[in-house]
């Protein structure tokens, strides 16, 4: 896994900046635990921290080789998943390796290939080589953007790092926000490389980036495309399930202790019963995680997103697969506690308003890292095999919007925007934006001449979850694990897996009358049946009231200092009448307002960040 941080600079000596370099590197060292290291020459440096998972001794980076031209070294976060073959393919054409790393793999799958080493790796990862014999910047992130990556210009070269602290400790980097980066802040469409911080880029997924003296070069080696889909149903079920098995099998994968994420839910538990058949076969018990809240089982009232709780499915997962379970169980006070929200905002960045569903994982991943250090998930299912709610509901599906933007959602759209200050509100125009953004997603997508109308829209509602809403939730996965030293694996996020359903027509994916039939059909050979039957619920989210009480309070002591920063860019206001409301009776898009406010007034002291939004 690791963070990365590095600095091109073709009019100065950057072997004189070593301290700048460190400072840069040291802010990724919640990412890497296990070691750092450097690496300068006059115009390229590399900072690297490392969270070890293969070849414990011998894989610190950063990596180098020298050869006849100068010096190309490797910064690498994340993991290669045909590292193996790639090694064995490698050797046969005359390398040789020191170390076993996956690292190592690329870096002279790098040397072999070139820049055409991206079509070569099945992984996530985000990684940087500075090639000396050409005075040389790669910067390459894969397919499904799992793995963050961030950029800034300067004026002689560039500045990146696995996420934006990285590019922040960097003092030619403005630590600014005008009002192109609000937008997106709260409009919730992933714009294409947006970050809040002005001047800084995410590298696109799929992204390969070169960065010499000729300046900044971006090319995409990897794109969603449509292709016709010509197996039988049965065939499709069990490719899907050879595929997942295979997945699931390279995944496992690891050094160190490894354990699954486990909701309940079909995706997770899919996920749980491949693990645990793979593992048994080498004498192995699965080892799973939950997370839930105090009486949350008791008392759960089904609502617009949620049907029943996740418990009793979890329980009937871990007794079928016979996993050794934990459940790691909150409190409100657990969610509330104002040095897990600092620990959180720090973590992404930015202040995106999740509340209890960002503390209430960053906790499960503190839990979880006392006992393992790679987890598997089961994230992205939804979006590759068509599982959320608005998938299937028809009003939404013939909006000209995002369907996560016009399906009822307290997370999104206008009630999100109420908490607004009302001049910053106008400023902003966010229902153009998302206009805007909306018809430049739809202009990516490739479709078939033999798509009926309703192949078409579903082909268009798929690529938009793939490349814009599944980056919102693999971003906030990887800053909360990360955070606390825990490698989080996506299968589902295989590219393999991704470009086969994608291009399954939508009478396939849910050939059952219900969501997600392909895999659920693939996966019922594992699974308990209530699991196999169950109806998509989402990350699960308190109902206690006394968390909404507690946000209550913390914004009312928010309210009583002066804050006009925080009230140039939030209702102070809508604050006052939201503290006054009865908490046990609270709109959930009221509750989810009051987080944004806590979170916004702990970016804002913890960031201090200049405010552009004239």
């Amino acid at each position: 896994m690791c963070g990365i941080a590095g600095w091109v600079s073709f009019d100065s000596d950057l072997t004189r900046q070593q301290g700048v370099l460190d400072a840069m590197t040291e802010t990724m060292a919640c990412r890497g635990p296990d070691g750092r290291g450097t690496f300068l020459r006059q115009h390229g440096a590399l900072g690297h921290r490392r969270l070890a998972i293969i070849d414990l001794p011998g894989g610190a980076q950063p990596m180098s080789v020298a050869t006849p031209g100068g010096d190309v070294a490797i910064v690498y976060s994340g993991e290669t998943y045909n590292f193996r073959e790639l090694r064995e393919q490698l050797a046969g054409l005359g390398h040789s390796f020191t170390t076993d790393s996956d690292t190592e793999v690329v870096l002279r799958a790098y040397l072999q290939w070139g820049e055409s080493l991206v079509d070569h790796l099945n992984g996530m990862y985000a990684f940087a080589i500075w090639d000396q014999r050409d005075e040389k910047l790669v910067m390459v992130r894969d397919r499904m953007g799992i793995k963050p990556f961030y950029f800034y210009r300067t004026p002689d070269g560039v500045l990146f790092g696995s996420e934006p602290k990285a590019i922040l400790a960097n003092p030619l980097a403005r630590k600014a926000v005008e009002l192109d980066g609000m937008r997106e802040l709260f409009a919730f469409t992933k714009a294409p490389g947006w970050s809040l911080w002005k001047g800084m880029s995410e590298v696109l997924p799929g992204t390969l980036i070169t960065v010499d003296r000729n300046g900044l070069r971006e090319r995409t080696y990897w794109r969603l495309t449509a292709v016709e889909h010509t197996d039988s149903r049965q065939d499709s079920v069990e490719h899907v399930r050879e595929l997942l098995t295979d997945i699931v099998d390279r995944q496992l994968i690891s050094d160190v202790p490894r354990c699954i994420l486990l909701s309940g839910g079909l995706d997770s538990s899919t996920i749980t019963g491949l693990a645990a058949q793979r593992l048994a076969r080498d004498g192995e018990q699965v080892r799973t995680f939950s997370v839930d809240f105090v009486n949350q089982e008791a008392n759960f009232i089904p609502d617009e997103m949620r049907d029943t709780p996740d418990s009793p499915f979890v329980r009937d997962v871990a007794d079928y697969v016979k996993s050794a379970h934990q459940d790691v169980i909150l409190n409100p006070a657990d969610l509330a506690d104002l040095s897990v929200r600092r620990a959180v905002i720090t973590a992404r960045d930015i202040p995106q308003g999740l509340g209890d569903m960002d503390s209430s994982l960053y906790l499960l991943f503190r839990a979880i890292r006392e006992q393992s250090t790679v987890a598997l998930s089961g994230e992205s299912a939804d979006e590759v095999f068509g599982g959320y709610r608005w998938f299937h509901d028809e009003v939404v599906l013939k909006e000209d919007n995002f369907p996560w933007l016009a399906f009822n959602n307290p997370l999104s759209g206008e009630s999100r925007w109420e908490i607004l200050n009302p001049g910053l509100r106008e400023r902003l125009q966010l229902n153009d934006y998302v206009a805007d953004q909306y018809a430049a997603a739809v202009a990516e997508v490739d479709h078939l001449d033999s798509e009926d109308e309703r192949e078409h829209r579903m082909r268009t509602v798929c690529h938009l979850h793939l490349t814009r809403f599944v980056r919102q939730l693999l971003d906030r996965k990887d800053r909360m694990s990360m955070a606390v030293g825990l490698e989080v694996r996506v299968p589902f996020c295989d590219h393999r897996l991704v470009e086969y359903v994608y291009n399954t027509p939508w009478s396939l994916k849910t050939f059952d009358g219900r969501e997600k039939s392909l895999l659920r059909h693939a996966a019922k050979h594992v699974l308990p049946q209530s699991v196999v039957e169950r109806v998509k619920s989402p990350y699960p989210s308190t109902q206690d009231p006394g968390y909404a009480a507690a946000l209550q309070q913390l914004v009312k002591e928010i309210l009583s200092e002066p804050n006009d920063a925080l009230f140039t860019i939030l209702d102070r206001g809508w604050a006052k009448r939201a503290v006054e409301q009865d908490p046990a009776r609270m709109a959930p898009h009221i509750r989810v307002g009051l987080d944004h406010v806590i979170d916004m007034a702990t970016w804002l002291d913890l960031y201090s960040p200049e405010l552009l939004l004239d």
